[in-house]
């Protein structure tokens, strides 16, 4: 190598400017982007801590989950006139750890079954467990909550199911016995009566009979359900929780009540056809037998859950159907109507309408004074229809409707009159009151009923005896006062503390249904909605007639049996009872 040859230099190599890693359509429009984020800048500076509340004003009628495959089937699902059978088939596996967790912590998650309805095969359904304290002894654990295992005062013994308070409600007192183990049959026995039998146990309530039902106390039937038994235990059944827009016959969603062969809920049949009847929204049920994988069949009523189907079906659709849920209230939380999701399910028209106008009904009956509330109570709600409401709810003899623990109600919206009616569902309680109720009373939990202002005749507000009756008192866990409402134990209405929630009262109530009866600017249309119903129920002898085609109906199904007989028997003097008392009640036929 010559002495002026040179050496090449290594040169570190150049860092790519920032601009140079930008995309190229970037960094040619650089200026708009630049004042994109600038202004989000500024926003998140001063506007970060604000709360967006998601308002919706679209009154767009179309629904987002729509029905694609809709499977028809062969014969209808609800037609009263032929017999149905109900099949489910799952993976065991599948089914110990959903009862497994629901025992642990009181989750209700689906799992996947194949449905065969009517012949129809389904392949991938879903289903849960549907209730509360309806499944109180399946959980078995002696929690006094939900789910919880233990009975209402007046508990004929240890080891008995759970009041059935409502299908989806809150609620559930305290017995001295309950379910120790947490396997298949470990609940508490009666004599001559097998753990975990699926039967409901009891005793009977005063003042007329418990809907047809098994034993109950103060006419609340208990079920002692065993998870041998899953085709006793109260199902949704959901058809389109693993296939999206898939409908049976329009339906998406289907409920097996609780109660099963001599114990299928008449009662409830009976006010769904009766509800009808008086020109109100219902849903559709009918009786079918029920098969789980290898189980023996068990005859039990099956009806149309209230889901977005019916709630399009309610006037057309022109509407917003909303459901009380069983853990809320009718409490006033401030004007975002999110804060309200925990007491309200929107069933239709979810993004194009929200629950704002339930947010601005419950603001205004919690601010209203009662000179407003008399004034202005057309501008919000349906009076007529809100009359008609209550009174089938006490001619039906049903506790626990909105004003009851378990919030069994659902709130329809008409968009073109901006109005709330008040809906009914779930009945399983109804003809477990005093028979001779008459328009001004209020139909108790425990078979009597109390005046409606004051109470009058030993009652209290909520129509509880203001003492314990000595038989039912000597039930009563240790420790627990004879004397009520004060000191309710934890697990009741109201939270563990003792004290209502604000919109309810200690055993339920609501504000809207007991200011519009505390008014007696209301009593004559109450009084008059109260009379047509009846005309149309117990007068033209409607009920009567009802009772007769349901029993008959369920007799196609389950057969002849000295069980069901009785239970058919025990309703129709309910329902004779009944009818008769209001006859010679002159505030309803004078």
């Amino acid at each position: 190598m010559s002495g002026d040859e040179r050496q090449p230099v290594a040169r570190p190599a150049r860092r790519r400017r920032l601009k140079d890693r930008l995309p190229v359509r970037l960094r040619h429009h650089w200026k708009p982007a630049g004042a994109l984020c600038a202004g989000l800048a500024v926003a998140l500076y001063f506007f970060g801590d604000a709360r967006v509340s998601p308002y919706v004003t679209s009154s767009s009628r179309v629904e987002a989950d729509t029905i694609t495959q809709n499977v028809e089937g062969t014969v209808d699902l609800y037609d009263a006139s032929v017999s149905h059978s109900v099949q489910l088939s799952y993976d065991q596996t599948d089914y110990n750890k959903m009862i497994k967790e629901f025992r642990q912590d009181g989750t209700k998650d689906y799992i996947s079954a194949d449905l065969t309805i009517d012949g129809v095969y389904l392949e991938d359904v879903g289903i849960r467990l549907k209730g509360n304290s309806t499944l109180m002894s399946l959980r078995g654990n002696g929690q006094g909550t939900p789910g919880g295992g233990r009975t209402m005062p007046g508990g004929a013994g240890a080891g008995q199911g759970a009041p059935s308070a409502s299908e989806e409600g809150a609620g559930g007192g305290r017995d001295r016995g309950q379910n120790t183990g947490g396997g298949p049959g470990a609940t508490g026995e009666q004599p001559g009566q097998s753990a975990g039998d699926g039967k409901a146990v009891g005793q009977e309530g005063t003042g007329g009979a418990g809907g047809g039902m098994g034993g109950a106390v103060g006419g609340i039937t208990q079920y002692n359900l065993s998870e041998e038994k899953p085709e006793e235990l109260p199902w949704l059944i959901k058809i389109d929780e693993y296939i999206e827009g898939r409908a049976y016959q329009g339906e998406r969603e289907i409920s097996l009540r609780p109660g099963s062969n001599e114990q299928v809920p008449l009662n409830e049949a009976l006010s769904l056809s009766l509800t009808k009847s008086s020109g109100q929204p219902a849903e559709a049920y009918s009786f079918t037998s029920v098969k789980v994988n290898n189980r023996p069949a068990a005859t039990r009523l099956m009806v149309d859950n209230p889901d977005t189907e019916y709630a399009e079906a309610v006037d057309d659709g022109n509407g917003v159907l909303y459901k009380a849920r069983a853990g809320g209230s009718f409490a006033y939380r401030g004007d975002d109507p999110s804060d309200y999701e925990t007491s309200f399910r929107q069933l239709n028209k979810v993004g194009s309408q929200d629950l704002e106008p339930v947010m601005k009904l419950i603001k205004w009956v919690d601010e209203a004074s009662d000179k407003e509330f008399e004034e202005d109570l057309d501008q919000y709600v349906d009076v007529d229809s809100l009359a008609t409401y209550i009174a089938t709810q006490n001619l039906l003899l049903n506790f626990d409707d909105i004003a009851g623990p378990g919030k069994n109600y659902l709130l329809w919206y008409d968009l073109d009159t901006k109005k709330f009616s008040v809906l009914g569902w779930d009945y399983n309680l109804t003809f477990s009151g005093d028979a001779t109720a008459g328009p001004d009373d209020e139909i108790s939990m425990g078979g009597g009923f109390g005046r409606r202002q004051g109470g009058e005749g030993g009652q209290n507000g909520q129509g509880l005896p203001e003492e314990i009756p000595d038989d039912i008192a000597e039930n009563l866990p240790e420790g627990m006062p004879e004397n009520l409402p004060e000191g309710m134990p934890e697990g009741m209405p109201g939270g563990g503390n003792g004290q209502p929630e604000q919109g309810t009262s200690m055993m339920g109530g609501h504000a809207l249904k007991d200011r519009f009866l505390d008014s007696d600017v209301f009593d004559s249309v109450y009084k008059t909605a109260y009379k047509r119903v009846y005309a149309k129920l117990y007068g033209s002898g409607t009920a009567t007639k009802a009772l007769d085609r349901i029993a008959g109906q369920a007799r196609d199904v389950a057969g002849s049996s000295k069980e069901l007989d009785a239970a058919v028997a025990k309703l129709r003097t309910t329902v004779t009872e009944r009818t008769a008392a209001l006859a010679k009640n002159k505030q309803v036929t004078g």
